[in-house]
């Protein structure tokens, strides 16, 4: 019966982490907003912590250690979030997701901390089903993992939140682990679904890049209203993955001295004509826009470069020396995919 239970959760819930790639750099570019924002919260409460108990330090070194590690934890987590981001799809999920769990576990214990150290129980409870519900909102992870999270943040609460509160409002906070528990699952199979559609979407979307670059849907060509849209997607494409931010693009699209402020007009006309392209066509999650950075998500479309990247022996023998040769950007890509083909 154990085995079949095993079977049922890794059949509805395991996703291939090749799959989760894309979700993969969506955490870390939520990581990149949330690092910040608790390192300048460790930092003014350590600030806070010196400045009212300076005569009294010894009596807080609880506090400034929980703090610390808070500032430590924000820094480390932008950091790392900024130096993972190019990394080969089959890891990417996992080494963009791995600070996602100590980011969860701190933030759930400070719920504990709130509860015991500051005395606060009530605002510890609060704490501990803010960070759970927000992270279920922004975060691609594991049920499992999560799930040991919230119960070993709740085991810690469980005799306080008896002692305080009484029987019920514990029968009630377990309750709630458990229902966030469920919507972790919820997430997770809706994600899982999503990616099979996307999968089936990669047999209608195409990109030939060997020559000149040609998007293909359904076995339409896709045309754009601008020009510099077609250009603008080749890159990403190349990119394949990678989040690329607004003043690189303007750099490829219009030269190393373009600036943001006087091409920046023009580059959002390219967003809304790759969008509403996009839209109109009926083509999901491939463009994708976060925290003005932009990608595509490589999954969910056939192309003979990530075919040749791979080694496919069909892709090798058609590329003839020329990629996305209407754009100058492309000239060095091509020179070292000869070289690659010719070491093949």
């Amino acid at each position: 019966m154990f085995k079949r239970i095993i079977a049922k959760y890794k059949e509805r819930y395991v996703i291939d982490k090749l799959d989760l790639a894309d979700s993969g750099e969506t955490n870390r570019l939520n990581l990149l907003v949330i690092g910040p924002a608790l390192f300048l919260f460790g930092i003014i409460d350590l600030i806070l912590v010196f400045a009212f108990n300076f005569n009294t330090l010894k009596e807080h070194v609880l506090s400034l250690i929980y703090f610390g590690i808070y500032t430590v934890s924000g820094a480390y987590v932008y950091i790392y979030s900024k130096w993972v981001k190019v990394i080969p799809r089959q890891k990417a999920y996992i080494w963009k997701t791995i600070p996602v769990y100590n980011t969860v576990n701190i933030t759930l214990w400070a719920g504990v901390y709130n509860f015991y150290k500051l005395n606060q129980p009530f605002n510890g409870v609060i704490v501990y089903c803010l960070v759970g519900l927000i992270a279920i909102c922004i975060f691609s992870f594991s049920p499992l993992y999560f799930l040991l999270g919230l119960s070993l943040a709740m085991s810690a609460m469980i005799p306080g939140i008896y002692r305080t509160f009484g029987f019920t409002a514990l029968l009630d906070c377990i309750l709630l682990t458990i229902m966030m528990f469920v919507l972790a699952l919820y997430k997770r199979r809706v994600e899982k679904k999503y990616i099979m559609l996307l999968k089936k979407q990669k047999q209608s979307l195409e990109a030939k890049t060997f020559g000149n670059l040609t998007l293909i849907y359904n076995g339409k060509v896709i045309t754009f209203s601008r020009s510099k849209s077609l250009e603008l997607m080749g890159y990403l494409i190349y990119k394949r993955g990678t989040s690329v931010q607004t003043k690189e693009l303007i750099s490829v699209l219009w030269g190393d001295h373009a600036d943001s402020a006087r091409y920046g007009s023009s580059f959002r006309n390219l967003i809304v004509d790759i969008r509403h392209t996009m839209t109109e066509l009926g083509i999901q999650n491939f463009f994708i826009t976060e925290y003005n950075n932009f990608r595509i998500n490589p999954e969910s479309i056939k192309c003979d470069y990530y075919d040749f990247l791979e080694g496919d022996s069909a892709a090798v023998k058609s590329f003839a020396g020329e990629f996305m040769s209407q754009f100058s950007w492309a000239e060095e890509v091509a020179g070292f995919l000869e070289q690659k083909a010719l070491k093949n």
